[in-house]
């Protein structure tokens, strides 16, 4: 009876070792594959204080906006497990082609930008007549298939949330034109934009919304808006970017 005990008990101390070095090597394993998972994102906080790009009416540049709104982004894929790299969130100047080689890694390259319009159509009082946001692809990135398939995903996040696209730079006037590739989501093709014909990964410019329009300058500045397109856009990077 005791030696069957005693072997009884060192066959359950031998057994709790193993299988608590098997336990150890699979969260081990497991969190190896998770961390292989999260997804490596780039993102571009559009234009420099020294090159602040649109001129809001109350004279709040673009750039103040694009940071505002691209470090709830970066907060958000945090959250959800992403790994990101900011570009341009600095204060420091970058040029357009060396932004898309500070993270070579990144599976997905995502600028963030907010709208001015043309400036005959300020001149002319028409401000208020354009709203929205804008997504833009370029057949010249190398996965120009993967960008398209971000900008859906991103678009439909962005619609679910509220939001609407503005279509005008589908407009059939010189400076505007770009091809409308789904109208629903608002897409469009822009070929020649840096940031994405020069990317390695897929990429996309998001336009969030119109400042140049004083009703939309003042709704993008609240810090609901914010935190609702950065969700948005956070989810619309994830789901192009899940396994």
């Amino acid at each position: 009876m005791h030696s069957r005990h005693r072997a009884a008990r060192g066959a359950s101390a031998r057994c709790r070792r193993s299988c608590a070095a098997a336990a150890i090597a699979a969260a081990l394993a497991l969190g190896g594959s998770l961390a292989a998972a999260a997804p490596s994102v780039a993102l571009d906080t559009g234009h420099t204080p020294l090159r602040p790009g649109a001129v809001a009416p109350s004279g709040r540049v673009e750039y103040r906006f694009n940071l505002d709104l691209s470090d709830a982004v970066s907060r958000h894929l945090k959250t959800l497990g992403a790994e990101v790299t900011r570009v341009a969130a600095d204060g420091q100047e970058i040029e357009l082609r060396q932004r898309t080689q500070v993270a070579p890694q990144a599976e997905l390259f995502v600028s963030i930008h907010h709208d001015s319009m043309q400036q005959a159509w300020i001149d002319a009082g028409r401000r208020r007549e354009f709203s929205g946001y804008s997504l833009f692809v370029s057949e010249k990135n190398p996965a120009y298939g993967k960008s398209l398939r971000c900008a859906q995903d991103i678009g439909a996040k962005m619609r679910a949330a509220g939001e609407h696209p503005s279509l005008y730079h589908a407009t059939p006037i010189p400076g505007e034109n770009r091809p409308l590739i789904d109208e629903a989501l608002g897409i469009h093709r822009f070929d020649d934009l840096v940031v994405l014909k020069t990317a390695t990964m897929p990429a996309v410019l998001i336009e969030a919304g119109v400042i140049a329009n004083p009703d939309e300058e003042v709704r993008l500045a609240r810090p609901e808006t914010i935190e609702r397109l950065a969700e948005a856009i956070a989810q619309g990077i994830l789901s192009c970017t899940k396994p």
